[in-house]
This record gives C-alpha cells, sequence and structure tokens, in this order.
C-alpha cells in the first residue's frame, strides 16, 4: 500500500490520514463539506475538527469520492457509523475492483443491526475488509501522542498490510482475527461510556463508575461470544482499553453527553449542539441486537430507556440497584 483514500474528514479520519502521512503513505481524505476541503488544500489544517493542528502539504482533499478512491490501493471508512451505508452507495459505483477496506467507525445500524463490516459485506461483497478500533482519541492521534490500536480481519495478511500502512513509533497496531469481538467492544463501550457519564453528573461516586465500568465489560463479553466473538478478544485494546478510555477521559463525547445529562440537561438540547455521539443510536440497536441474541445487557437497556423512552435516571438507576443478587 502506498496510497489510502479516506472516507470521512471529521476528526478521525483526518488523524487517521496523519498516521498514514507519518508511516509514509499519501492520504486523500474525502468529504462532502467543501469548506473543509478548502481549508484542508489552502491552508493545511482542518479548523473545524481539530483547530489548531497542522496538517502536512501531502494530506489533500476532495469533494469528489471517484477522485478520492480512482488511483488509491485501500480506502479507509471513518464516516458516522449511521451514515455508512449511504456513503458506500455513493462509492461501490466508483471505486477499483475489490479495493481493501478499513472500518475505522464504532457502532451499529440501527435498522439492520448489522456492525460496520457487515454493512461493507452487503454493500460491497467482492471488497476484502479489515476493522480498527481501540483507545484512541483523535485530538491525541493528530498530535502524535502515543496510541495503540487492534487491526483485525479473517485475513491476517491484510490486516498486516493495514498495519504497516498506518504503523509509527507513536502509532501502534496490534493484530487480531476477531472482527466480531473488535467491533462489538467499539459499540458497546460507547453506550457505557454514557452510563458513567450519568453516574458522575449523578454524584453517584467512584465506586459506582468502577462497578458499572466491571459490569458493563460483563455485558460486553456476554453479548459478544453470544455473537462468537473470542472471550479474550474484550480483555485487550479493543475491549477494556477502549472502554477504559472512554468512561473516563474527558475528550469523549459520549461521557460527557452522560455527565450532562446526569447533571439535569435536556437531551434534544445537547443532541442539537455537539456532534455525532455514536452510543446514542448504538444504544437502541445494542439492546435489539442482545434481545435476538438472548442475552441479558441490563446497563446498556437502562441507557436505553433513558434516552429513548422517557425513563427518569433516578428511577432506572434503582431499579438496576434493586436487581436480584447473583454470582459474578
Amino acid at each position: 500500500m502506498r496510497r489510502l483514500a479516506v472516507i470521512g474528514a471529521g476528526a478521525w479520519g483526518t488523524a487517521l490520514a496523519m498516521a498514514a502521512q507519518r508511516s509514509g503513505m499519501g492520504a486523500v481524505l474525502w468529504t462532502r463539506d467543501p469548506e473543509i476541503v478548502t481549508a484542508i488544500n489552502d491552508r493545511g489544517e482542518n479548523p473545524h475538527y481539530l483547530p489548531g493542528i497542522r496538517l502536512d502539504p501531502s494530506i489533500t482533499a476532495t469533494g469528489d469520492i471517484a477522485i478520492a478512491v480512482e488511483a488509491a490501493d485501500a480506502a479507509l471508512l471513518a464516516v458516522p457509523a449511521q451514515s455508512l451505508r449511504t456513503v458506500l452507495e455513493r462509492l461501490r459505483w466508483r471505486m477499483p475492483h475489490r479495493l481493501p477496506l478499513l472500518h475505522c467507525s464504532k457502532g451499529i445500524e440501527i435498522g439492520s443491526l448489522a456492525m460496520m463490516s457487515q454493512v461493507g459485506v452487503q454493500m460491497l461483497p467482492e471488497a476484502p475488509f479489515a476493522v480498527l478500533s481501540g483507545p484512541s482519541f483523535a485530538s491525541e492521534v493528530a498530535r502524535d501522542l502515543p496510541t495503540a490500536v487492534t487491526i483485525a480481519s479473517a485475513d491476517l495478511s491484510l490486516a498486516e498490510r493495514f498495519m504497516a500502512a498506518l504503523a509509527s513509533n507513536r502509532f501502534r497496531p496490534y493484530l487480531s482475527r476477531d472482527c466480531t469481538g473488535v467491533e462489538i467492544g467499539g459499540a458497546v463501550k460507547n453506550v457505557l461510556a454514557i452510563a458513567c457519564g450519568i453516574v458522575v453528573g449523578r454524584g453517584l461516586g467512584d465506586n459506582a463508575r468502577a462497578a458499572l465500568i466491571t459490569r458493563g465489560l460483563a455485558e460486553m463479553v456476554r453479548l459478544g461470544v453470544a455473537l462468537g466473538a473470542e472471550a479474550e478478544t474484550f480483555r485487550g485494546l479493543s475491549g477494556l482499553g477502549d472502554m477504559v478510555l472512554t468512561c473516563t477521559g474527558e475528550q469523549s463525547r459520549n461521557h460527557a453527553l452522560g455527565l450532562a445529562l446526569g447533571r439535569g440537561e435536556n437531551l434534544e438540547t445537547l443532541l442539537a449542539a455537539r456532534r455525532t455521539v455514536e452510543g446514542v443510536a448504538t444504544a437502541a440497536a445494542i439492546v435489539k441486537l442482545a434481545a435476538r441474541a438472548d442475552v441479558e445487557m441490563p446497563i446498556c437497556a437502562a441507557v436505553d430507556a433513558v434516552l429513548h423512552h422517557g425513563a427518569s435516571i433516578d428511577e432506572t438507576t434503582d431499579r438496576l440497584l434493586r436487581r436480584p443478587y447473583r454470582r459474578e
């Protein structure tokens, strides 16, 4: 791989383009926003998503998705989870045959309950794919701070090619074959981060947050294993690592939303003032996916009840605390 197309020029897509450039790759960003295209090409920055961070001049942007992929050796998909299918519909008739894809978004599609790689297979069945997840705030990757992630593929040689295309001294990918586990970890942790934010915002204490992270991890493992993942995956970067970061880090949009909700702010007002918060849609999708798999996920169900069904935070918390005692 020598040239990568990064589909999506938000904070994460831009940061991944910077990681690719540091690894010696050429990178072109695609976005529908002409102002971002102009800012990247003329001023070498993405002021809307990564203000104050300079981009290397070799990173360019385009609003034409065909131009982005025409000479690319692979494409990184970094658009919001609920937009992926629409973007792939635009991409499918314009990309080279069997162009390798790296899914970099974290979420579950609300309508189909499909993981991102499953959406990719439905839309582009001949394209080989891998998935990337792990504890990685975009602004820190962009600033070249030390970061470790997981790249997973059933074809380990493809995962190794993506690793070589992105790896540097400060950006360390680790390999896995467990795409399902990596994707479930990346999706569920966003829902749990909202729950942790609510706990902090409500003043329920550090004990409660630690318990929630621990029991949330148990929910994540139950769902993943039921869907064919390996339990060991959730003890790694894309499971426990990503959950700890998102449930405690101040940069987490999911945690920040939960924090504001816990303090009594209005959900609709909060969402109107924020960029995409993946855990909101994912909460509803995870609860439906868990029901289909006959898996109990009370914390995720509680978050879904608060976000989508008008449940009271205090009453929902009380119901969780009154659940029957059981073995760990």
